[in-house]
């Protein structure tokens, strides 16, 4: 097992140290990424070393006092966690939310509501809840699915429909919870991504101050290129990277310590998905390179050509795809020896075709593009952060 040196108590400031903690982290998590599926959710003392890189902080601005790192830097972080687990990478991607949600409230709210800022945040955006407007806020009634992280979640995010006296006002919003006035329902028996621990929730007649509910139209506490409506979505691609990452380097150390190193099928197929690999991973960072680099100076999202804005969900659609394209032709490779459980290939089939099922990967997010490029009306108009119901 390998030994990993306890972390240093000192919160990191920058994003090379919360990078390099992170890569610290994952030969920890690979090691522990079988006990991590077993228990479908991540042991406790796993969400204190994840803490410990700093990735639940990583989303908080500096006028919150947190490092603020860039898109782009996110992405690494949470493609170095996922090269140990996918299911952790995964917790990990979507519990450092919480600084991203933090622009979206009124900032004495957030300063009040994350208190640290290493809070992770966990729920589903969309709106399966009912809130009923009520003096002072909300009651919220409803269960939700795909809750990953919320068995170790500080605060849970829910998307409902709003309610006055009974009657529907074809309006949505979403609303954080504290983590004790949820019920999580253990439903998460799935093909892969075990470890996230994605269980359906509930929540049943909870007041929600008015403070404690946002929506990505409003920025209210913050500025810059994180105060974007889908700053959220970013960083997912890491996910999948760190993922590909991993099988690749695992199929090859395989191949040489089975001297196939000069087996034709073996050369061609190794470089064959490095070539889609690297296409992959520059499409996703191209991407957030040019978003950055617009929003940075003062630009908002429609300073964008047409074609730099789709090209931000396409980048993260093809990372999960190509992942899963990559570890099947792995998978196939290695042959027999794949098969077998805990086989690390195996697991990495079943993560990537489980995480293929999310909305970013799916052929929403084509017809989104293609509907934008072409002028029309986006299915998924959240992927392109677009708030409006304008074309």
């Amino acid at each position: 097992m390998t030994v990993v040196e306890p972390l240093p108590v000192r919160p990191p400031e920058t994003a090379a140290e919360i990078l390099a903690r992170a890569q610290a982290l994952a030969p920890v998590l690979r090691d522990r990424a079988e006990e991590i599926e077993r228990a479908r959710r991540l042991p406790a003392d796993v969400v204190d070393l994840l803490r410990g890189t700093g990735v639940f902080r990583m989303g908080f601005c500096r006028a919150h006092g947190g490092p603020e790192l860039t898109s782009i830097e996110q992405t690494e972080v949470i493609e170095a966690l996922a090269y140990g687990d996918a299911g952790a990478g995964w917790c990990a991607m979507i519990g450092s939310d919480t600084g991203l949600y933090a622009s979206f409230l009124d900032h004495a709210v957030a300063e009040e509501m994350f208190p640290s800022l290493d809070m992770a945040t966990a729920g589903l955006l969309f709106p399966n809840g009912r809130a009923e407007i009520v003096p002072g806020g909300y009651r919220l009634t409803g269960r939700w699915q795909f809750g990953s992280g919320v068995t170790h979640a500080d605060w849970v995010v829910s998307g409902a429909f709003l309610y006055r006296d009974g009657e529907p006002e074809h309006d949505s919003i979403l609303l954080m919870v504290p983590k004790a006035d949820v019920e999580v329902l253990d439903t998460w028996h799935t093909t892969g991504l075990a470890g996230s621990g994605s269980c359906d929730y509930a929540i049943t007649d909870v007041f929600v101050p008015a403070e404690h509910t946002l929506t990505f139209a409003e920025v209210r506490g913050g500025s810059g290129p994180l105060a974007q409506p889908e700053v959220h979505m970013r960083n997912m691609p890491g996910v999948a990277l760190g993922v590909t990452r991993a099988a690749l380097d695992h199929a090859t150390d395989t191949a040489v310590a089975a001297g196939r190193e000069d087996d034709y099928r073996t050369q061609t197929t190794i470089a064959e998905c490095e070539g889609d690999f690297t296409a992959a991973r520059e499409g996703v960072y191209g991407a957030l390179r040019r978003q950055h680099e617009v929003l940075s100076a003062g630009g908002t999202l429609d300073d964008l050509t047409p074609r730099e804005r789709a090209a931000l969900p396409l980048s993260r659609r093809h990372a999960f795809r190509t992942a899963r394209a990559i570890v099947t032709r792995l998978y196939d490779l290695v042959q027999t020896s794949a098969i077998y459980r805990p086989s690390p290939l195996d697991r990495w089939l079943r993560d990537t075709t489980t995480m293929c099922q999310h909305i970013v990967a799916q052929d929403r997010i084509l017809q989104t593009a293609g509907a934008h490029l072409l002028g029309g009306r986006p299915a998924f108009p959240l992927a392109l952060g677009i708030t409006s119901s304008r074309r």
